[in-house]
């Protein structure tokens, strides 16, 4: 399915590409957007780290000579290692680790885990560097100051956790296509609190509480450590700025994640609303939603072999009787039906067998009955049922028309014409009269078939045997030619009586007048 085939990007974004690109392309961008969103975050993090301690939080100052070999040399290598490590080293270890995917293979489940999984562990090795950092920045300026601890360990926690959530949701976001590609092979069993609930709580967590958190133990410390008032109400304005800041952006980036499954499932419902059944979404969610996706597809996928059982169920039956089966319960037994009926034969079809290769003899009749079907639908009629060489044509039933007998008698005249020209290999006897006959459903309550029965079938089937004898080989009664609007009867000329075999009332015979 191409990017823009449902309306939206295949994996929620036109930057994560198509689920079947190249390999090759699919790692470098994969590679690409995990480095610089991990650079990225760690920069900022690193940036409000270094301005928290050094201007907002209260507590001593650690810009003085003091500090200069922790602030101008320590911190400026560590944040450099960490970010080659974080950034680099271990997005190059997690692709190795998802070489499934990059050798265009299906996973192991053992694989499928570690690929569902990957966003949380790149996240936790990133929160490792913050922790050693921690450890590292605390020791340094405890041993210059002790009294530089709490506010330099604070800041750096707080920090770390709020990295290690934008950290999450772009390694979620850039290894989606690796998630869906996990996902094809099944869907694993939930873990608990790893859903959308668990999503949004992170995001409600790094975004909120952790500040929050952040303005309490400011508060207490304030009791230990007097501050003034000026000093407090700026601590406290930058604090609930980089919260606010922090958590709208995680929020949004939490929505996004959220609603870009459920739109994809809403353009795919817009496809099948318009028709088109082989809608089918990319699942790259391993949460409730990835379900929502993955029952969107097997609802797709019935869907569609509801429709190829419809397709096939009205090639056997006829259109007409499909949709009017489908529409209503139906039962056996039939009602009498005011009805034109038209009987084709083919003359001589025993010598055609006989003559030609069998695979011919199925093209000649192909084609043969090509021509019948579409002049006797574009006529408003259905055919019943083939008979080998012969076909039986209704008009009237299931679904009533107008002018019946002048539909079937002007299907009749074309259907002569084209097959005079279209298939003149096959000459054919064309049958056609109307009346009253008993239309409906024939056979046992688990086996049965839509047919008319009555004096009108059988004459018309007279009437196509004696028509193989008459120039044109078309014959009507006077019973259909009576009943057809005048346009249409004046195209036909009446002929001599005759009494038909097997019957013992002579039949008024009509042909066209041209």
């Amino acid at each position: 399915m191409s990017a823009r085939s449902n309306g939206t990007a295949p994996l929620g974004s036109a930057i994560l590409g198509e689920p079947a690109e190249p390999v090759r392309r699919q790692r470098i961008r994969i590679q690409s957007l995990l480095t610089l969103s991990l650079v990225a975050t760690h920069l900022v993090g690193a940036a409000l780290v270094a301005a928290l301690i050094n201007v907002v939080i209260p507590g001593p100052s650690v810009l003085t000579s003091d500090f200069l070999v922790v602030t101008a040399i320590l911190a400026p290598v560590y944040v450099g290692v960490a970010i080659v490590l974080g950034s680099v080293m271990f997005t190059r270890g997690a692709l190795r680790r998802l070489r499934w995917a990059l050798e265009d293979r299906p996973p192991t489940a053992a694989e499928q885990r570690i690929a569902l999984q990957m966003p949380w562990r790149i996240t936790l090795e990133q929160g490792g560097l913050w922790f050693l950092g921690l450890i590292l920045f605390t020791t340094c300026f405890g041993l210059v100051d002790p009294e530089t601890i709490p506010k330099v360990a604070l800041t750096i926690t707080l920090a770390g956790f709020t990295v290690c959530g934008f950290a999450y949701m772009f390694t979620e976001f850039a290894l989606r296509p690796i998630s869906a590609r996990a996902l094809e092979a099944g869907t694993p069993p939930r873990r608990r609190f790893a859903g959308t609930t668990g999503r949004v709580m992170l995001s409600w967590a790094l975004g909120s509480a952790v500040p929050v958190v952040g303005l309490i133990l400011v508060a207490v410390f304030a009791f230990i450590r007097p501050v003034t008032t000026t000093r407090l109400a700026i601590t406290i304005l930058v604090l609930c700025t980089i919260a606010l800041f922090t958590g709208s952006l995680l929020m949004y980036l939490t929505v996004r994640s959220t609603i870009a499954p459920i739109e994809s499932v809403r353009f795919g419902m817009r496809r099948i609303e318009d028709g088109s059944f082989d809608a089918a979404v990319v699942v790259y969610d391993g949460t409730e939603l990835g379900q929502l996706q993955t029952g969107f597809n097997r609802m797709a996928e019935g869907l569609r072999e509801r429709e190829r059982m419809r397709d096939v169920f009205g090639r056997h039956v006829g259109r007409d009787v499909a949709a009017a089966a489908l529409n209503r319960a139906e039962t056996l037994g039939g009602e009498e039906r005011e009805v034109a009926v038209l009987f084709i034969d083919i003359i001589g079809s025993t010598g055609i067998a006989a003559s030609r290769p069998p695979t011919e003899v199925v093209e000649l009749l192909n084609r043969f009955f090509a021509v019948v079907v579409h002049e006797i639908h574009v006529a408003g009629g259905f055919v019943n049922k083939f008979e080998g060489d012969a076909a039986l044509a209704i008009f009237g039933a299931p679904v009533a028309v107008d002018d019946a007998p002048g539909r079937a008698l002007a299907a009749a005249r074309r259907m002569a014409q084209r097959l005079e020209t279209e298939v003149p290999e096959c000459r054919a006897g064309i049958g056609i009269t109307a009346g009253i006959a008993v239309a409906g459903n024939i056979g046992a309550e688990e086996r049965f078939e839509y047919t008319v029965i009555g004096d009108p079938v059988n004459e018309a089937a007279r009437l196509s045997e004696f028509a193989k004898t008459v120039p044109g080989h078309v014959v009507a009664s006077r019973r259909a030619l009576d009943a057809a609007s005048g346009e249409e009867r004046a195209r036909w000329t009446l002929g001599e009586e005759v009494v038909l075999r097997g019957r013992l009332e002579s039949t008024h015979l009509a042909v066209p007048a041209c």
